[in-house]
């Protein structure tokens, strides 16, 4: 049976099922892959290990790799690279969630400029959420 895809709005997926070609490609030690791209081979394990780790519908397989592949894609650029070089990998994890959740056309995939709004909008809230609350002495 060949799984409902509409590839110009791709489906939204859990950020825990995105961490899961990010961590299969880490443990491979490819953990750079956003800023060195992703081989065919690298492609093909991720594949393999969406399909073998998730256990979700094909469609939502298939979401989460069109997402990651559009993920690398988006970090090919020069915006993107620098920001992930000043930032390192605290911003993975936002990076992953900003992946899953934005609207995604596969064919033209994530604009630079509004993934990296949508990224530094998501570190923004992480970081102030785990700031400590400030108090204040009145004299």
């Amino acid at each position: 049976m060949r799984p409902d895809l509409d590839l110009t709005d791709v489906a939204i997926v859990s950020s825990l099922d995105m961490a899961v070609p990010m961590n299969h490609l880490i443990d491979a030690g490819r953990g750079l892959v956003l800023l060195d791209g992703m081989s065919a081979e690298d492609m093909r394990a991720v594949d393999a290990a969406v399909w073998d780790k998730l256990a979700c519908d094909a469609a939502q397989r298939v979401a989460v790799l069109l997402r990651f592949r559009s993920l690398v894609q988006v970090f090919a650029s020069q915006r993107m690279k620098l920001m992930f070089l000043h930032t390192g990998f605290n911003m993975l994890a936002p990076a992953l969630h900003v992946a899953a959740t934005m609207r995604l056309n596969a064919e033209r995939g994530f604009n630079p400029l509004k993934f990296e709004r949508a990224l530094r909008d998501a570190m923004a809230r992480l970081q102030g959420a785990s700031a400590p609350a400030q108090t204040s002495v009145a004299a």
